[in-house]
């Protein structure tokens, strides 16, 4: 199926290259071999009582932050929480940088609710299944028309006490480049009136490098993210909570906040600063 490409499509500068420049050092194969396997098999079995999530039981939240937790260490990814406190608060909206399929557990693993991720994402194998679980609310990235439809929904979702998870850039950068915050999300939070809570995510490797090892650009499959994860001995993501940002009334100067507040500055938005990989 062809899609239409239009002026307002957010559009990723991450290709191949990302991943090599912040990719792990070559480690012995088959002790890769190994360890990719076993992983994959952990998380295959984990995914199997994914239906159990749905189960309305007290206590919830909990279950589903654990379990997020948990099938990361079967991918071999570790998470570290910095900044301020966490608030338990009902219907706010979450937003973050955009580096992988990753993210969302990531966040489930912290602030767990209803993610806006691309249609597409429900038919995946396995990931797929778990989308519908957490409520994904679907965005047909190539649809102009069906994003007002998007945005209200998130609205009335935060109206009734949920929390949503959104992702202003649009699409996926590689966690060394990044894209700006579109403000068509955060019109959500202003119309419900609900805060938004900035969350900054930065993938590195034990010894502290940047690394790009999972993330899902240009031209990469499901597959291809997934293996580089599983055959990388340990990747640390550490979840920086910032401080609640209030709505405000005009969308565009709330989502400038909440970029600064996930950016910490707004330049260089758009270069790839591979030396950082060393």
């Amino acid at each position: 199926m062809t899609v239409i490409e239009h002026a307002w499509l957010p559009r990723t500068l991450c290709d191949s290259s990302c991943v090599r420049a912040g990719g792990a050092p070559p480690s012995r194969r088959l002790v890769a071999a190994v360890r990719s396997t076993y992983r994959i098999a952990a998380a295959l079995m984990l995914l199997m009582v994914v239906p159990l999530l749905a189960v309305p039981l007290p206590g919830r939240g909990r279950v589903q932050r654990l379990y997020c937790r948990i099938f990361l260490r079967c991918l071999g990814v570790r998470i570290t929480v910095s900044g301020g406190p966490i608030r338990n608060l009902r219907g706010v909206l979450v937003v973050s940088g955009h580096v992988s399929w990753v993210d969302t557990f990531v966040i489930g693993s912290v602030l767990p609710g209803a993610f806006v991720a691309r249609a597409d994402l429900i038919d995946w194998p396995a990931v797929g299944l778990a989308a519908r679980i957490m409520k994904v609310i679907p965005i047909d990235r190539a649809s102009l028309r069906r994003l007002p439809q998007v945005v209200a929904t998130v609205a009335e979702r935060l109206r009734n006490g949920q929390t949503v998870v959104a992702f202003p850039e649009g699409t996926t950068w590689c966690g060394l480049a990044y894209g700006q915050f579109r403000p068509a999300m955060f019109q959500a939070a202003v119309d419900s009136g609900r805060p938004v809570q900035p969350l900054r995510l930065t993938y590195h490797h034990r010894d502290g490098r940047p690394s790009t090892v999972t993330a899902f650009v240009g031209d990469d499959s499901l597959w291809q993210s997934l293996s580089r994860t599983v055959r990388t001995r340990v990747t640390v993501v550490d979840v920086e909570v910032a401080s609640l940002e209030l709505p405000g009334t005009d969308r565009r100067e709330l989502a400038g906040r909440c970029e600064v507040a996930v950016r910490g500055q707004i330049a260089p938005r758009f270069q790839h600063s591979h030396a950082l990989a060393g």
